[in-house]
């Protein structure tokens, strides 16, 4: 039996049925800085997952990372506040970008709860060609016009 810190509370995932008629879910390439335990975890939950560090980009300058996001037509995920840079990265440009912005003190276990948690409140629109933070507490959009 695993002990839990009393600060964690334990996610119960339920596999997702794919089916014909079900939606499809979003499509996510995830950064370097996000843990891999955070891509198994949304693979579990029935999103498509692409970590860069399984295509040799490990390092690689966020411009790289964000054409090979959008070569693969998917969301960035990431860590990197640097991709809320607007002039860089400009709304309705891009298929979207996820940054997740917590503090590293924070167990990946609980961000990882509160992402899933989040994903589940977001729709596809509000997710693509947007810039999505989640923060601990909030989720904050900058939509395209």
């Amino acid at each position: 039996m695993i002990c839990w810190p009393p600060w964690i509370t334990r996610l119960k995932l339920f596999p997702v049925k794919k089916s014909e008629s079900s939606p499809k879910l979003a499509k996510f390439v995830i950064d370097e800085d996000i843990a891999r335990s955070t891509g198994n975890l949304l693979a579990d939950a029935g999103y498509e997952i692409i970590d860069i560090r399984d295509q040799g980009l490990r390092g690689a300058e966020d411009e790289k990372v964000f054409r090979f996001a959008q070569s693969e037509k998917a969301i960035l995920l990431s860590g990197d506040v640097g991709f809320g840079n607007l002039r860089k990265f400009p709304l309705g440009r891009h298929h979207g970008i996820l940054i997740v912005h917590y503090p590293n003190e924070l167990p990946v276990q609980e961000i990882n709860r509160q992402l899933l948690q989040a994903l589940n409140q977001l729709k596809d629109a509000d997710l693509s060609k947007n810039l999505t933070i989640i923060e601990p507490g909030k989720i904050r959009i900058r939509r395209h016009k």
